[in-house]
């Protein structure tokens, strides 16, 4: 039997390319498996090969288990002992640790073969998934490619070579491309998924690497390093928009992804079930990165925001819904594929959303700086939005607009500089005096900055602010607090008094 044992092995990790010891490994549980049905009670079984002869031992085992420890509780009587009754056996035994005492072998027979071939199997099919996961670690992220094996509940099973088996899930495969067992594909490897069955390959044909990944096979430019790509933008199956640039002056990077007569764009769109791809320049500069991202839509102005990082678009009407694109697809794609929010409008209400911003940004520095409309019209108009920016942009810059000379940036310098100083202490009282408490700072209109200011007057709770007067605030002469909001607060804040009334 010990020889028969050996040829098992042997036999079972040539054909399988498994290492031996996971073979000796899962005969060893089939003998154990095998024993345990020749008793009665629901022992514990350990079974040892010689891994040289192929002679093997048996052991029935008992785990040893601490009373004293709260909670433990012995559910196996015939595999388990006490820690108390385990140390006649062997004093220097301890908790979790196995007494053993050698019983007689069962024979490696018919019976015994058939379990350890199901043992074999599954150990084998464990250790192969275990294996092509090692292997493709590395890969993850990257292209693979194999034939559709089977449909599992709209799940794609697809035979990668060399035993090698990944999963396209049915949220991972494009809209309306219909896959059957026998087609040829290729999709991104997004993960390795461990699962009860083993490690799983998780291959995804929607997402935004698979379009790089496509055009770094198509371009050999690219892998030249010619061409950079800079990001994609998918909505799969319909349209995709991919950013490129040229690492080279006289290299077009359009052209070079397009292809003759489109040749290599045609093959990628292909592969993604017709899906119709934008080229599009990358550009340093941001807002005309954002232009090109606009193709095929022409863009007439843009307005950017840093603050909330958004930029406003403004195209001819006539181009309006070009520029939005079905369901806004287009606008859509160019804001994933840029990171910017993107607001598109026609001309007409550009130019009225751009001269209301601007009315209140004017209205804001007269205030700020104390100066009169015409003066601050042209802040505006130069480009000015904050009083930072009056206080901190290059002075020549401003002597060279025409409307000023050295006097007049002198003294608008010095207002935004005091403004900004004034505040800033006025920030630092408001922190001394206190901070506000969360109920305070959750109320229904109540902003920070004048939460802040309320502590700084020792009304740091909303039960403070609900024993206070409108007229007791409006005293406190807090910027920017009218009575209807005082009113308006005290109101809220004195909601739970009806509420416990009733």
């Amino acid at each position: 039997m010990s020889k028969e044992i050996l040829q098992v092995v042997e036999a079972v990790s040539n054909e399988k390319d498994v290492n031996r010891e996971v073979i000796f490994g899962a005969l060893e549980a089939a003998l154990a498996i095998a024993t345990k049905k020749k008793h009665t009670e629901d022992i514990g079984v350990r079974v040892s090969i010689d891994r040289k002869t192929g002679e093997y031992e048996t052991f029935q085992t008992w785990e040893v288990l601490d009373g004293d420890e709260p909670g433990i509780q012995m559910e196996m009587p015939d595999a388990q002992l006490w820690l108390i009754d385990a140390v006649d056996e062997d004093p220097n035994i301890k908790p979790g640790e196995f007494i053993e005492n050698p019983i007689e072998s069962v024979k490696f027979g018919r019976i015994s073969a058939q379990a350890a071939k199901q043992v074999i199997f599954q150990k084998v099919r464990e250790a192969e998934r275990e294996k092509v996961a090692a292997e493709y670690q590395d890969r993850v992220g990257g292209l693979v490619g194999g034939i559709v094996k089977r449909m599992d509940r709209g799940n794609a099973i697809i035979d990668l070579g060399g035993n090698a088996e990944a999963i396209i899930p049915k949220s991972q495969q494009i809209p309306r491309d219909p896959i059957r067992p026998g087609d040829r594909l290729r999709g991104c490897l997004m993960e390795i998924q461990s699962d009860q069955r083993g490690p799983q390959l998780i291959v995804s044909r929607v997402a935004p690497e698979l379009l790089l990944e496509l055009f770094s096979l198509e371009v050999p430019e690219i892998n030249d390093g010619l061409i950079h790509l800079k990001g994609a933008a998918r909505d799969p199956g319909s349209r995709a928009k991919i950013a490129v640039q040229s690492m080279d002056r006289r290299v077009d990077p359009v052209g070079a992804c397009v292809g003759i007569r489109g040749s290599r764009v045609q093959s990628v769109s292909n592969e993604l079930a017709g899906e119709r791809v934008d080229i599009v320049p990358w550009d340093d500069n941001e807002a005309q990165f954002v232009i090109n991202a606009m193709s095929p839509a022409e863009v007439v102005s843009v307005v950017v925001d840093e603050e909330k990082h958004s930029m406003d678009i403004a195209v001819e009407e006539e181009n309006l819904s070009q520029a939005i694109g079905r369901g806004g697809q287009n606008i859509r794609l160019a804001s994933e594929l840029t990171g910017w929010t993107l607001n598109v409008m026609g001309e007409e209400e550009f130019d009225s959303k751009a001269e209301a911003e601007s009315l209140i940004i004017q209205k804001r520095l007269m205030e700020q700086l104390d100066v009169d409309e015409d003066l601050s019209a042209i802040l505006v108009q130069e480009g000015f939005s904050s009083v930072e920016e009056v206080a901190y942009v290059d002075e020549n810059e401003m002597v060279a607009i025409d409307e000023f000379d050295a006097d007049i940036v002198s003294e608008l310098r010095s207002r935004a500089s005091d403004y900004l100083l004034t505040k800033a202490i006025s920030q630092e009282e408001v922190l001394e005096g206190g901070a506000p408490n969360k109920d305070l700072l959750d109320l229904e209109g109540m902003d920070e900055q004048l939460a802040y200011s309320l502590a700084a007057n020792k009304i740091v709770s909303m039960e403070d602010l609900a024993d206070q007067a409108v007229d007791e605030i409006m005293e406190l002469k807090i910027a920017d607090l009218t009575s209807e909001r005082a009113s308006a607060l005290i109101m809220k804040a004195r909601e739970p008094w009806f509420a416990e009334d009733i």
